[in-house]
């Protein structure tokens, strides 16, 4: 008994399964690459102005991750600028350099951070900001007081984090208490500029100013 024209049918239906499955998977690529792309626009573009980006100015990102968004400020600042892009691993700061050398900036430097320090030098920064990284932060305290030291008189601090009972928090166990936080930026001399929310699920700002 011949069994190849049903073994080519089951073949055939197989083929047609990936294909679909392929163009399917595809389009959900294409449009969460579209979705993040979006995000990222408006969070930089928000990014912007809370701190007062321009050309010239020296800013640092604590806890880069990628690097992805200390290329996006690089270019805001310019070639008279300059960009402080801090990480605790190896690995991480590798990512961060691949990121900037893909883009061909001169104006970052990759900078190996602490638990406890940011090793950014005293008074250096009209700026500094964090996205996602103050849940992760083993010393707060610490590195508030670090950050209120490399910042120039005036300049600001900009924090971005998600809150804990929300529901990234909850299905993380992760997040950072807002209200805390301002309380131990104010303990170290941080003056709360404004506190609003942030895209992102749960996500919020705290932009604080030194005097």
């Amino acid at each position: 008994m011949n069994n190849l024209g049903p073994r080519r049918d089951a073949r055939a239906r197989v083929l047609r399964v990936f294909v679909v499955g392929s163009a399917v998977l595809a389009a959900v690529v294409a449009t969460v690459s579209a979705v993040t792309y979006r995000s990222r626009r408006v969070e930089v573009s928000r990014l912007t102005e809370l701190l007062s980006l321009r050309e010239g100015i020296t800013v640092a990102e604590i806890g880069a991750g990628t690097g992805w968004l200390t290329v996006e400020v690089a270019r805001r600042v310019g070639r008279s600028g300059l960009v402080y892009s801090t990480e605790l691993s190896a690995d991480r700061l590798n990512y961060i350099r691949q990121a900037v050398a893909d883009v061909g900036l001169n104006n970052v430097t990759v900078l190996e951070a602490g638990e406890r320090a940011t090793h950014l030098p005293t008074e250096c920064c009209d700026a500094i900001y964090m996205r996602r990284v103050y849940h992760h932060l083993t010393a707060p305290s610490a590195i508030l007081t670090s950050i209120h030291e490399a910042l120039r008189p005036g300049g600001r601090l900009v924090i971005i984090d998600f809150r804990p009972d929300g529901m990234l928090g909850t299905a993380t166990g992760m997040g950072a208490d807002r209200a805390q936080m301002i309380r131990t930026a104010r303990a170290i001399g941080f003056e709360l500029v404004t506190a609003d929310e942030w895209p992102g699920w749960d996500h919020y700002v705290v932009v604080f100013e030194k005097r």
